[in-house]
This record gives C-alpha cells, sequence and structure tokens, in this order.
C-alpha cells in the first residue's frame, strides 16, 4: 500500500476541498478548470481524474505477495493537463496554493514533498519509453484528509494516464502505469510500497471490488452490491506520528522471517510470506525476535482470510464477511500494531451495535475504520458512534459512504 499525501515529510501536505452535493462528494470540474486557466496562460488543456482506494480485507499483504480485496472510490485527484512547449513542468496544487516548477530532466527535482509524486511519474514513465514534455497542470482532490484512501496513488495515477495520454499515444499498459506509480513511491518518496493502491486506482470498475494477487497480478472484478447493507468509513480524525519508518520496519519484520525459513528450508524457493506455511513459520519461531513472528503470524492469517471472503461473498454470505473483517482488525492491533487507541474505541462500538463487520483500513496509526453494516441497524451505530467517540475524544468521527467508482480516466 502507498502513503497518503498526508503521510509525506511535513512542510506541505495536501489540503483537500469538499464540495458536497446531494450528500455525494464530487470534483468541481469548472473549478479546477478555472484555477488552471487563472495561474497559467489562459488556455485550456485536458482534465484527467483518478481515484482513491478502500480496501474490504487483505491489509498489509500487497508487498507479502498475498492476496488484497480493494475498490475505486467516487473521489480522488483530478488534474488539468497541457503540453507548453518547453521542457519545464510547472505544477500547481489548488489546495494548498502552492506552485512548483521542474526541468523534464533534472536529475534530483523538486523538494517539496507534493511535487516529487509528480517528478517521480514524469521520470518513470519516461523509463517506459514516452517523450515526457514540459507541461502545465493544476490539481485538486476530494480524497478525505487522512482517511488512508490513497491520495498519493491517485496523484500517481492520475499523471500516469495523462502523460500517457498527452506525450506516449496511449502505447503504455495499465499494468506499466501501476508499476510506475509504485516506483515512484519507492524511488523518489521514501515509501517501499506494494502495488495495491496504484492497481485499484488505475484498473477501478464501478460497483465492483475486484480480488487481486498481488504475485501473479491476475486479478477478478467480483460485483459488490450487498442488498440490506451499507458499508460506510468513520474517520478517526487522528494522525499518530511516531518516530522512524514504521511502514518500512513492517515490511523488514516480513522478509527477515522469510530470510530465516529460506534458511532452514534451503531446497525450496521462498520470495515473500506468500510461500510460506504456517508449520514453516512455527519452525523458525525460536530464531526470530518476538515481534517480526508477530508479524508474520497477522500475514499468513490475512491470506487465509481474504480468500475466505472471496468464498464467502460467492454464496452471499455476508456475515461470514464481516466475521473476518472483525478478525482482521484484531490482528492488525495486536499482532502487526497498528492501530491505535481510537481506532480500537471504533471497532468496540461497531460491535456493541451489532455491526456486521469493523476493522482498521489502511497503513494504519489513525484514520479509518471500514464498516459492514446492515441498513436497519445504520442510523444507530452512526449516532452511536458520534456521541460516544466526541464525549471521549471532543471530536465527532467523520462519516464517509463508500461509493465505488470507476478507475483513472480522461473526463474532457
Amino acid at each position: 500500500m502507498a502513503l497518503s499525501l498526508e503521510d509525506a515529510p511535513k512542510g506541505n501536505s495536501i489540503l483537500i476541498i469538499f464540495l458536497i452535493i446531494k450528500k455525494t462528494i464530487i470534483m468541481d470540474i469548472e473549478f479546477v478548470r478555472s484555477r488552471f486557466i487563472k495561474h497559467f496562460d489562459g488556455k485550456t488543456g485536458n482534465i484527467y481524474a483518478s481515484p482513491g482506494r478502500i480496501n474490504l480485507i487483505g491489509e498489509h499483504t500487497d508487498y507479502n505477495g498475498g492476496f488484497v480485496f480493494p475498490g475505486a472510490v467516487d473521489c480522488g485527484i483530478m488534474a488539468e493537463v497541457r503540453p507548453n512547449g518547453t521542457n519545464t513542468v510547472m505544477c500547481y496544487s489548488i489546495d494548498l496554493k502552492d506552485r512548483v516548477e521542474f526541468k523534464v530532466d533534472d536529475p534530483k527535482g523538486p523538494r517539496a514533498s507534493w511535487a516529487r509524486y509528480i517528478y517521480g511519474m514524469v521520470q518513470e514513465m519516461r523509463k517506459l519509453g514516452v517523450d515526457v514534455k514540459g507541461f502545465n497542470t493544476a490539481f485538486a482532490g476530494d480524497v478525505p484528509l487522512g482517511a488512508g484512501m490513497s491520495s498519493s496513488a491517485a496523484l500517481e495515477s492520475c499523471f500516469a494516464y495523462a502523460l500517457n495520454d498527452l506525450f506516449g499515444d496511449n502505447k503504455v499498459s495499465k499494468w506499466d502505469m501501476v508499476l510506475a506509480g509504485q516506483a515512484t513511491e519507492h524511488n523518489y518518496c521514501g515509501v517501499n510500497c506494494g502495488i495495491m493502491d496504484q492497481f485499484a486506482s488505475v484498473f477501478g470498475k464501478e460497483g465492483c471490488l475486484m480480488r487481486l494477487d498481488c504475485r501473479s497480478r491476475e486479478f477478478e472484478y467480483f460485483p459488490f452490491k450487498p442488498v440490506g447493507y451499507k458499508l460506510v468509513l468513520l474517520n478517526s480524525c487522528v494522525k499518530h506520528e511516531l518516530a522512524g519508518s514504521p511502514y518500512n520496519d513492517r515490511r523488514n519484520s516480513c522478509e527477515n522471517v522469510v530470510k530465516h525459513i529460506a534458511a532452514k528450508y534451503p531446497d525450496a524457493k521462498f520470495e515473500t510470506l506468500r510461500d510460506c506455511t504456517w508449520e514453516q513459520l512455527e519452525a523458525v519461531k525460536g530464531e526470530v525476535s518476538e515481534e517480526d513472528y508477530k508479524r508474520a503470524h497477522f500475514v499468513l492469517g490475512e491470506k487465509d482470510r481474504v480468500l475466505a471472503v472471496c468464498d464467502a461473498l460467492n454464496a452471499g454470505d455476508y456475515e461470514t464477511v464481516g466475521k473476518k473483517m472483525f478478525e482482521t482488525h484484531e490482528g492488525l492491533s495486536k499482532e502487526y500494531e497498528v492501530s491505535c487507541e481510537e481506532l480500537d474505541f471504533l471497532n468496540d462500538i461497531a460491535k456493541e451495535n451489532g455491526v456486521t463487520g469493523s476493522r482498521i483500513m489502511g497503513g494504519g496509526f489513525g484514520g479509518c475504520t471500514i464498516n459492514l453494516v446492515k441498513e436497519d441497524l445504520y442510523d444507530q451505530f452512526i449516532a452511536d458512534a458520534k456521541a460516544k467517540y466526541s464525549a471521549k475524544y471532543g471530536k465527532e468521527p467523520k462519516v464517509i459512504d463508500v461509493v465505488i467508482g470507476d478507475g483513472s480516466r480522461k473526463i474532457c
């Protein structure tokens, strides 16, 4: 998974503009266009959009070669882009009211954290043979701030699609655009992420979740229209800053366990925890730290849970889906240790209100819980969550009703 833009190095954070119309968060095309015209030469370009994502189940499994179950949502990043006939990229962040310029062939790139996502995509698309020239761009986002819905992947995917269309004659495949976004995180933003977030942003399909095998890259669309249920996010509105690189640390723990298993079983091939069995994990329990063991134990369990959820969805068994979501939260809280007091509190409220399933969503240490709740329990659950959370933490959680939308696309 990729970090959201709000997780980028401090000094520049994307501020989100919400336009609420008929209770649906949408991006105003004319607003983006008006800012583009104002801050550049008065001429218009093409407008592109890419969504954020939710993930029903399968957390921290993408970089371990396992399965994930994401879907694109109906909010994301929108950008207007127009070639400018030079070798300079001129970027304007509408939300930040900040402007950055850099040369296409600049070996270092800009310092501003938000601009490094665009710079990285320029470099990675060039590596794919796209003859990127200078361009003007203004962009904005309506991915809720701090929700763990991967605004960074939405930004990367939006510019991958735009650069492919404007300079690449659309010759770059969707998968290569996904991998270019991942490489941007790795090479220019310091996040050693998997492919789930960029995959969901590029391949999203309205009304469908996707089961992705992160090793083989095989995927399947699953229609997701749970009659009698709603899918809703509760944003805790907190983000705990931790020392070091907790995301990369957990990945390192998983890789360390794989190294020990590979050493104990030299005749077998082990690339990620996906290749390891429960028995093999237990065989090295005494050789790895307790922390590394717990991380790996969660990942193996999550791999099994994703497959169980697929079977349950095919059978229309949402009670099993919900049970597995609760199990995932317990593992993320106690074994992977990426939850926090506020998220555990929201999860407990969900249990008290008879919610079918609830868990932390995203990289952790704040953000959202994702909740599968019966329609007849929805209003009471939301009211109770707001009241109890406000009483304990002095603020209400933000409610985000999930609408599964399309992936990266050209708007006009």
